[in-house]
């Protein structure tokens, strides 16, 4: 054989040493860890005028409602919005770094950003990531071509779809599409699709519940529809309100010091501290 046959380096593909590594590790009673459930139903559609988008406002962490009333459809540029599912800090911290990307673009520029310009931003740093950053989006905006809704998948993969679901609560939301979307919708009519699949969402999937935010956009304006729909608000009070502890009780405290030997070599005598 050869030296230049022995000095290739081994060929790209996939390496399933991991996959033995996790299978000793099982077989020895470690425990993997456990994946995060995370809970939304984000949707849009395209209409006769732009595209509306529409999100639920619960916030999950594990099986805990941590906020009530989060924002999940995010600013990109003034004829572009995003609707995150996944986790939070993720979708914002996409979102955001996205956004100013185009800011930038358009001081250099001076012209309107488009929609294929976010979505080609948002794909490529999702996909550097290969979907360690858990950001699921559902993208729409209104730019000089005309109205366009586009998925990415946390991977960096896309779709461009009429109408569009995603979210643990994005199989409840899509039957409502599948069933009642036309094409030509007028404004009152998209707004009440996209709120009856948030809704179908919201009472079908636990992680997705509380309010129904709606954002409205068309060529030179946007409406954001904020709290839209309350469709199960707090119906009962306590009426005696609620009482906490004023502090915590210390019950014992204990101090345990550590003590350790340290031998100083000086002069050849040895030393304790």
């Amino acid at each position: 054989m050869s030296n230049s046959a022995i000095d290739v380096p081994p060929k790209g593909g996939f390496s399933f040493d991991l996959c033995r590594r996790n299978d000793m590790l099982s077989k020895k009673g470690v425990q993997p860890p456990s994946y995060r459930k995370t809970g939304t139903t984000i949707v849009g559609l395209v209409f006769q005028d732009g595209v509306i988008l529409g999100a639920d406002t619960r916030a999950t962490e594990g099986p805990i409602v941590c906020d009530k009333n989060c924002e999940k459809i995010h600013y990109m540029a003034p004829n572009i919005y995003c609707c995150g599912a996944g986790t939070a800090a993720d979708t914002e911290a996409v979102t955001d770094m996205v956004s100013s990307q185009l800011q930038l673009h358009r001081y250099h520029t001076g012209r309107e950003s488009r929609v294929v310009t976010a979505l080609t931003l948002l794909k490529k740093h999702l996909f550097n990531y290969q979907g360690h950053v858990s950001a699921a989006l559902v993208l729409g905006g209104v730019d000089v071509t005309g109205p366009h809704l586009h998925t990415i998948y946390p991977h960096g993969s896309t779709d461009t779809l009429p109408f569009a679901t995603m979210g643990s609560g994005s199989l409840a939301a899509m039957a409502m599409f599948e069933s009642k979307y036309k094409e030509g919708l007028t404004r009152d009519e998209g707004i009440k699709l996209v709120v009856e699949a948030i809704c179908s969402g919201i009472f079908n999937d636990l992680g997705s519940g509380s309010n129904v935010d709606v954002c409205v956009i068309t060529k030179g304006h946007k409406e954001y529809l904020r709290n839209h729909l309350l469709p199960n608000p707090r119906t009962y009070v306590n009426p005696k309100g609620f009482s906490f502890t004023k502090k915590t009780e210390v019950l014992l405290t204990k101090i345990t010091p550590l003590k350790e030997k340290v031998e100083v070599i000086e002069g050849g005598d040895a030393m304790e501290e």
